[in-house]
């Protein structure tokens, strides 16, 4: 059996709206490194391939499309690439794969802070793309977005905004993935001799003009350790699987069930021969919403006490999500990813309901189910995330050949 691969998404108290109000969550340190550094560590003792950190550039919101000024869930959180930073030297092994927004952010600030991340955990940092949303943009005032209607994806205006705010995004990954190439792996040379810290002929203007960006370069940053940086995004439609296809190397799905995760299998396919994409295929994760428990009354009494406590002022309401949600035990939960894997999945990002009490779970109770099938490893076995994932080694698309000087 091929090994799976495995990560969970980190957000505030966890993925439930009410998580932060369970008895078993730490709402008051939310906002404390010591939080993160303890939930990275929990998923670090499970083997996790890595962990996502959430972000935006607006307050959380359960609406699309502007603030819903509710008060009585997280509203507010730090920085993501900070926090990947501040939580890399407290870990070992783990990815580290934090969101940045690509609709009002600079490339070169991006390509920047990541690369940075990179050198401070030592080659195990990642990106996980995302685009902004309308109730952004005031946030700066550059420009506004047009709507989306998210009940008509398919009309034409909404095509149209989608083919730009993505078409943005994709030149946005090519401009940082050309900047973590502007230098040579060997530019810094440190000479003391001739007084040359640096090999000039090794640094590349990147000299990107596109309809979004015009970025000379160089960075101002060396060469990440892993030359390029593990790249994910999240995509539920054709549009966001072509710009996977374009700049990714995995791209996260929400299938509903093992038939519909083919199905996304081979239109993720489909989307890499349409844009031509070259070199090792996309790996297609599953996102899933967990809630775990030792027996599945247990974990659906705990979620129906958190629907209504988010809920109170809708009867009957429940949490809805855009990736499935999962209600039960270990066991169960192993059975369907092992059942998805079968069916073409590469990995799955678990989205637990309530942090810390469902990674847990996840560490402690699917993880061991997953290794005892032969599924899931038992030990780290790479130094870099890329390894952990199998990437191939990224060479320099600037690299120039230089004669071997051959000793006499």
């Amino acid at each position: 059996m091929t090994q799976l691969h495995l990560a969970v998404a980190l957000d505030g108290a966890g993925w439930h709206p009410a998580a932060w109000r369970e008895p078993t969550a730490r709402p008051a340190d939310l906002f404390t490194p010591a939080y993160w550094i303890d939930l990275a560590q929990e998923a670090e003792h499970g083997l996790l391939d890595f962990v996502t950190i959430e972000d935006s550039l607006t307050l959380q919101s359960v609406r699309y499309d502007g603030h819903d000024e509710r008060t009585d869930q997280v509203r507010g959180r730090l920085d993501a690439v900070l926090i990947a930073s501040r939580v890399a030297p407290h870990t070992r092994h783990i990815g580290l794969v934090p969101t940045a927004t690509t609709t009002h952010t600079e490339p070169f600030h991006v390509s920047t802070a990541l690369a940075t991340l990179d050198y401070v955990s030592l080659g195990r940092g990642g990106w996980r793309v995302q685009v902004g949303r309308p109730h952004e943009a005031p946030h700066f005032g550059r420009r506004p977005l047009p709507a989306l209607d998210l009940a008509d994806l398919s009309s034409p205006h909404n095509q149209a905004v989608l083919h730009e705010l993505f078409g943005e995004a994709a030149d946005a990954i090519e401009v940082v993935r050309r900047l973590w190439d502007s230098w040579e792996d060997d530019a810094v040379i440190r000479d003391v001799t001739t007084g040359r810290f640096v090999d000039r002929d090794r640094l590349h203007y990147i000299d990107f003009k596109g309809r979004h960006f015009s970025v000379k370069g160089p960075s101002i940053v060396p060469r990440p350790p892993q030359g390029q940086l593990p790249v994910a995004v999240l995509a539920h439609s054709r549009i966001p699987y072509e710009l996977a296809a374009r700049g990714a190397d995995v791209v996260s799905v929400t299938p509903t069930d093992r038939d519909d995760a083919r199905r996304i299998v081979a239109e993720v396919r489909e989307a890499e021969r349409a844009v031509g994409r070259t070199g090792a295929p996309l790996q297609v994760w599953a996102d899933l919403v967990v809630f775990l428990d030792g027996e599945q009354d247990r974990a659906a009494d705990r979620k129906a006490s958190l629907d209504r406590k988010a809920f109170d002022r809708e009867a009957g309401a429940t949490l809805t999500s855009d990736a499935a949600i999962v209600v039960g035990t270990p066991e169960e939960l192993a059975i369907q990813l092992l059942d998805w894997h079968a069916a073409g999945i590469d990995g799955f990002r678990l989205r637990p309901g309530v942090l810390p009490h469902d990674l847990r779970r996840i560490t402690s109770g699917l993880v061991p189910l997953l290794q005892q099938a032969g599924a899931f490893r038992t030990r780290y076995e790479a130094s870099t995330l890329r390894g952990l994932l199998g990437l191939p080694a990224a060479p320099n698309r600037y690299q120039t050949a230089r004669p071997q000087t051959v000793a006499a």
